[in-house]
């Protein structure tokens, strides 16, 4: 830790977050465990350990087995002490989850959607659900747009939200830290994070309510770009004057895509063979309510019409919901670690 330049509060801080985390990661553990763990001095783990078991953050599990001297008394973090909130807009929908810190969820469910109304009523359900759960201390938000640091930067059709900061907005109301996110680099985040895959790349697709979207990650970091566009998919350029929406809808603007023609899955083929040739994913995860191990093959083999087939990703399908709440209780969960302890 390099605390040359920090304050004392900055410092009490930082080792707070660090004893959290650690106690959520191992379970419990003792004070001479944290203290080589975290490369923290005995005194001063002491000292935080009993500081933060008068708040009632973490609680004394027992006593070790002597080996001689003292039994080491163990603590573990208790789970109850703060809860956090996923919750994303959709089209038709909006969903919730109420989880405690070491990610059990506590409430999971939908609402109407917000997104012809605008932030104000996502505002007042998010005030109901602090109302019934007092100990909420982050909300991660997803959103299908393009958000560049808690605003709301690109999300057509729906003007209520657009430019809108839906950080600095909620965090005023709430006074509780708040993270807003793209939908799609949500449900990658968290499809990495499910199947436990690190410095891996990989490319989330989904067809979705609103039009074609897609969750990029590189050597495990998700790619956002330099404007926070990354991902946009509907307007990458394809055939003679279509964009890849275009070929997708196929002039029925109206509908929620369906590939169910040959025209439809060579768009797809090709725009696997773009991310192919810029990024080279392991493999390209759908949601798995939009295809099937047949559509896949199908995909797979005309993909192998514009690459070489040995680097043609693996296609693979995940449920996109879960992966998406997944994703937003990770963004979450690292904010209830960092806490706001002063």
């Amino acid at each position: 830790m390099n605390d040359m330049h920090m304050t004392p509060k900055e410092m009490k801080k930082a080792i707070i977050q660090r004893i959290r985390a650690a106690l959520i990661m191992m379970g419990s553990a003792t004070k001479a465990e944290l203290s080589q763990r975290l490369g923290i001095s005995f005194p001063t783990i002491s000292k935080f350990l009993a500081q933060m078991e008068q708040d009632g953050e973490i609680r004394y599990t027992g006593d070790d087995d002597s080996s001689g001297g003292r039994r080491a008394k163990r603590y573990a973090y208790d789970p109850e002490y703060m809860l956090g909130l996923a919750i994303f807009v959709e089209k038709t929908e909006t969903n919730f989850t109420i989880f405690d810190c070491v990610g059990d969820i506590k409430e999971q469910g939908t609402a109407p959607s917000v997104m012809q109304q605008g932030p104000q009523l996502l505002a007042d359900h998010v005030e109901a659900l602090i109302e019934k759960y007092p100990k909420l201390r982050s909300i991660a938000i997803g959103v299908p747009g393009a958000v560049s640091n808690g605003r709301i930067i690109f999300i057509p059709p729906y003007p209520h939200f657009h430019d809108y900061d839906l950080k600095e907005a909620f965090e005023s109301r709430f006074q509780i830290p708040v993270v807003v996110e793209n939908d799609m680099n949500a449900a990658v985040l968290g499809f990495a994070s499910a199947m436990e895959i690190e410095d891996e790349s990989l490319v989330y697709l989904y067809f979705g309510q609103n039009g074609p979207g897609s969750g990029i990650m590189i050597n495990g970091d998700v790619v956002r770009g330099s404007t926070y566009f990354a991902g946009e998919i509907s307007l990458v350029p394809q055939y003679e004057n279509q964009t890849f929406l275009d070929a997708l809808q196929e002039g029925e603007r109206s509908h929620r895509v369906a590939l169910t023609g040959q025209s439809q899955i060579d768009a797809v083929a090709r725009l696997i063979a773009t991310f192919a040739a810029i990024t080279n994913p392991r493999s390209v995860v759908f949601c798995d309510d939009e295809v099937d191990e047949t559509l896949l093959a199908r995909i797979t083999e005309r993909s192998a019409a514009y690459i070489p087939r040995e680097h043609v990703p693996l296609l693979t399908m995940s449920d996109w919901k879960q992966d998406y709440l997944s994703g937003l209780r990770h963004l979450a969960l690292d904010l209830m670690i960092a806490g706001t302890d002063a």
